[in-house]
């Protein structure tokens, strides 16, 4: 079974009230497998956010992607518009 990672990019409101969210939602993303976790954001733009997760497989990353709690918490962290999210694997 294949690792993924799941790469997430996305506007923010405000960083500092998005990521307060964000580090609260940790038990989410261990009750998903998440394994390793990175934060960035865009040289010119911290509003511009890129969030990186590895997760032990697909599937793993697809359920927490999907889930309402994520739908939920980006809502709350004031994610402006709809986020992009993409899941990739090694070859």
């Amino acid at each position: 079974m294949a690792t993924a990672t799941l790469i997430v990019r996305h506007r923010v409101n405000d960083y500092a009230a998005w990521r307060s969210v964000y580090d609260s939602v940790e038990p989410l993303r261990a009750q998903h497998g998440c394994t390793d976790a990175d934060v960035l954001t865009a040289p010119d733009d911290k509003e511009d956010i890129f969030v990186i997760h590895r997760f032990p497989s697909v599937a793993d990353a697809e359920a927490f992607a999907t889930s309402a709690e994520l739908k939920e918490a980006m809502g709350r962290a004031g994610v402006a518009g709809p986020p992009r999210i993409e899941i990739a694997t090694e070859v």
